[in-house]
């Protein structure tokens, strides 16, 4: 429930990481090849929550089918049966990353099948894509998409306010959509395929958070924020004809058309000087609710009103549970109950301190009773029990003063929803859960009702770093909004972030390679350190001292040993400590914001990288030395990492698709490195377990190879690639971090901007394709085909089957090329090549191939004078029927 909300995106955007053009083709319009994915299984490392939920939508036909969304972590749906949320945009990609922001989302009354949501992040500059309205009718299982002429913004100012996207409730086909920036309101009349501008809608919108921010995200309009239909105005088949719109505009904040948008007219008699965040309404009374603020939200607000409009009489009435004087906060949580007209109830979404309030009433807002109140001044009286000890980090270990406890009922809670089909169901979100209680009548009775996180499944921490040492946790995560946490288990939820300090954002974290318990971390805060450390792994934590000027984490590096620390903060320059910073001096020969590292073996050896120049220090941190390696991404989006186990072993990712952009390599302390080829961008760079048989940890990567963005694993020192995700999951942005697991093969440790720490794990339970040639037994037929040639260059498939009657469980297979062409790049297989002979093995995931199956792999080569087909192909010592 913190106060601000972490844009890790955003800063890979400033440094130029992520350019959201079109791929550039290479100079020789060489094709990119399609890799097919190694199966594996994806999980999140469970933190249940961790971020803002601005929106939480019921079905109002079919029970138990809801809706939520999130600022910058996807949509989910509920899950009745496990009472958990499935996850429904991880298939959102690199190119599209801003798509994992939802603004709004709708669910269909009328066939519940489809659902649709309206996704951007920011409508400023740090999000380059235009918004998008994504439909879907199998509740989100899939998606279609229709991109808009304008950015919408999931994690702008007044994100919880809505919702913006509504489908009629009489004629599903129409859909409005509130835009923000001035661009209007938008209707579909086509079940969310195509989209235009309500040319006759009067008022686009005028408030701004700060029109002062020359960044554009606190000065843009927030524009059209809620449409509400009165279905009793409709038939079925028929447009509704009586539909309200909500207007970022304190002096004209609502809007009503009654020929189903064909005109609309100012309601009369509305109250000014606040915005309006919701607009509820009970048709059953004819009564519009109104929850206004004086801010935008969805963490500021002074003052604010609860408001009923009478439908039929045009009467407005101040129902506002307190004096305008009374109020510090402004309303915005807003729902009625739809099996019992008149109650109604709504939240102090911004009052932070001593906790967020929540009001009901049960005659249409004539009088109201408080979710806690004073006994005397500071002792209160809660309506209500909190049980969190399925998510124990939400006391965020703290220890506060009456009226304050914890946890906290919640804050920035803007969205708030009685089950339409159950009176006694409640869910409402926070800036770090959901919270439900399941016996919400029991306040009516004078009683407490039961409150608890009800938001398994529901992941939404923004990574920033992460650490997989050799022993104890298997993981450590830097994380922004709520620290980070120690998973000992992944499969549970931990029972605190890290404390002592809490910092607001964790920027980076280490551990000494050679002593685990020894963890460093570094991160953001209000006031007071920015470091900390631990010599038990992580469980527990002091602060160290901050030397001067720093105001935020940076980076930081342990010594192999744990016997020093290298530190590049915000605010000052690189700083080095021995011992654990009770002290820190200034390190020269590098320049300040450096990301800076630890070589794995050597202690007194540290690495640093500041726009496009490599820096070593051979002396624990207290001097560096520009190395003279050329060819380097000019700009800093670069993360680098030392392999565990040998001096001097660096990898580099980084760059941007205007210049250098890619993977390098060096073995010389980065006195030298060398690109590898075949890698055209890539971001991160982590290590894991080594394969059986392998000499060499495997290496693991956000990165675009061979033309496909995802993530990739090398088994053989980036010599071949295969992709282990697939399009189902991507995941928006993932270059933040990435880290293979050293005790288990193929794990691999994934960040998110949004989705929290994903991991996933092989099939491949042998670890890799092992040590020998297999041999299978059998017949085989093989087909190879040319898809693509150009001038010296060419692709080719190949489909090797199995046409024997017993199952191989491993293959080899080899061939003679008949003009000395050359293989570039082959993937989902290993390769060898001495001359015009070529060997392909299995890679461990499609080495098993039953009898009448088949199996594929291709490569991109190049040729001089011929490119003639290779003739025969060998399975070990058996020849293969060539097609």
């Amino acid at each position: 429930m913190r106060r601000t909300r972490i844009l890790t995106a955003v800063l890979a955007l400033a440094a130029g990481l992520i350019a959201g053009s079109p791929p550039v083709l290479a100079a020789d319009g060489a094709p990119r090849p399609t890799l097919a994915a190694e199966s594996y299984t994806w999980k999140n490392a469970r933190i249940d929550g961790g971020g803002f939920v601005p929106g939480i939508v019921f079905n109002r036909k079919e029970k138990n089918l809801a809706y939520a969304r999130t600022d910058i972590g996807g949509a989910y749906r509920w899950q009745q049966s496990s009472r958990t949320w499935t996850p429904l945009l991880d298939s959102v990609g690199w190119a599209d990353w801003g798509h994992t922001g939802v603004v709004s989302l709708a669910s269909d009354s009328v066939d519940p099948n489809k659902v649709y949501a309206a996704v951007g992040t920011y409508t400023n500059s740090w999000d380059p894509g235009n918004g998008a309205v994504l439909r879907s009718a199998d509740r989100g299982a899939s998606w279609q998409k229709t991109d808009l002429p304008f950015k919408l913004g999931g994690n702008m100012p007044g994100r919880g306010m809505g919702e913006r996207l509504a489908v009629d409730p009489n004629r599903n086909s129409v859909l409005y959509l509130g835009a923000p920036s001035g661009k209007g309101l938008w209707r579909s009349t086509d079940s969310g395929v195509t989209w235009s501008q309500v040319a006759n809608f009067p008022n686009v919108g005028n408030y701004q958070q700060d029109p002062t921010d020359t960044s554009g995200y606190a000065s843009d309009n927030q524009g059209i924020v809620w449409v509400t239909f009165d279905e009793s105005t409709g038939t079925s088949g028929t447009a509704t004809k009586t539909v309200y719109v909500g207007v970022a505009d304190k002096d004209n904040a609502v809007y009503r058309s009654t020929d189903a948008g064909a005109t609309w007219t100012r309601l009369a008699g509305q109250p000014t000087g606040y915005l309006a965040h919701k607009g509820v309404l009970d048709s059953v009374n004819g009564y519009l609710y109104l929850a206004y603020s004086d801010k935008g939200g969805p963490y500021d607000g002074g003052k604010g009103r609860l408001w009923r409009y009478a439908t039929a009489t045009g009467a407005w009435t101040d129902i506002s549970p307190v004096a305008e004087a009374d109020t510090y906060y402004g309303f915005s949580g807003l729902t009625v109950d739809r099996q019992k007209p008149g109650t109604v109830m709504a939240t102090a979404y911004s009052s932070w301190w001593p906790d967020t309030q929540i009001f009901r009433s049960t005659d249409s807002g004539g009088t109201w009773t408080k979710a806690w109140d004073y006994t005397s001044y500071p002792n209160r009286a809660n309506r209500f029990t909190m049980d969190v000890s399925s998510s124990p980090w939400l006391t965020w270990g703290a220890n506060p003063s009456p009226p304050e406890q914890t946890p906290k009922l919640g804050w920035m809670t803007e969205a708030l929803e009685i089950d339409p089909f159950d009176s006694a169901r409640m869910m409402y979100g926070t800036g770090a859960t959901i919270y439900g209680t399941e016996n919400l009548t029991a306040w009516d009775a004078g009683g407490q009702f039961a409150v608890r996180p009800m938001v398994q499944g529901l992941e939404e921490t923004a990574v920033n770093d992460l650490a997989s040492p050799p022993s104890g946790a298997p993981l450590l995560s830097a994380l922004g909004d709520i620290g980070g946490f120690r998973h000992t288990d992944l499969t549970k939820v931990p029972s605190m972030m890290y404390t002592s300090p809490n910092f607001t954002t964790t920027t980076s974290l280490d551990y000494a390679e050679s002593d685990p318990n020894t963890v460093v971390r570094v991160g953001d805060l209000d006031s007071g350190p920015h470091v900390a450390f631990s010599t038990d792994n992580g469980a527990n934590w002091f602060a160290g001292t901050d030397p001067s000027g720093v105001s935020g984490g940076g980076t930081v590096a342990a010594a192999a040993d744990g016997s020093r620390f290298v530190w590049s903060p915000a605010g000052t320059g690189v700083q080095y400590t021995t011992g654990f910073g009770s002290s820190w001096q200034a390190s020269s020969g590098i320049p300040s914001g450096a990301v800076v590292e630890s070589d794995r073996v050597d202690p007194k050896t540290f690495y640093g990288f500041k726009s496009g120049k490599f820096y070593v220090s051979s002396d624990g941190g207290a001097t560096f030395t520009g190395s003279a390696a050329t060819g380097l991404p000019a700009g800093d989006s670069v993360r680098f990492k030392a392999l565990p186990g040998t001096k001097g072993d660096v990898w580099l990712a980084g760059g941007a698709s205007d210049g250098a952009y890619g993977l390098w390599h060096s073995t010389d302390s980065g006195t030298t490195f060398t690109r590898l080829a075949g890698v055209e961008q890539a971001d991160t760079i982590g290590f894991g377990k080594a394969a059986t048989g392998a000499s060499y940890q495997t290496l693991y990567t956000s990165a675009k190879i061979a033309g496909v963005r995802g993530i990739f694993r090398s088994t053989d020192k980036g010599v071949s690639w295969t992709r282990v995700n697939d399009d189902a999951h991507q995941w928006g942005w993932t270059g933040a971090a990435i880290t293979g697991d050293p005790r288990v093969y193929g794990r691999v440790y994934v960040s998110t901007n949004g989705r929290g720490v994903v991991y996933g794990d092989t099939s491949d339970t042998g670890g890799g394709s092992g040590g020998g040639d297999p041999t299978p037994s059998g017949a085989c037929a093989v087909t190879y085909t040319i898809t693509n040639q150009w001038s010296g260059g060419f692709q080719a498939d190949v489909k090797l089957t199995n046409t024997g009657t017993s199952a191989w469980s491993g293959w080899s297979l080899g061939w003679s090329f008949p003009g000395g062409q050359t293989v570039s790049q082959l993937w989902n297989a290993d390769y060898t090549q001495s001359g015009a002979a070529v060997t392909a093995k299995n890679v461990g995931w499609n080495g098993n191939v039953a009898a009448g199956s088949s199996v594929a792999f291709g490569f991109t080569g190049t040729w001089t004078g011929t490119n003639g087909k290779p003739t025969a192909f060998r399975l070990g010592d058996r020849s293969c029927t060539v097609g």
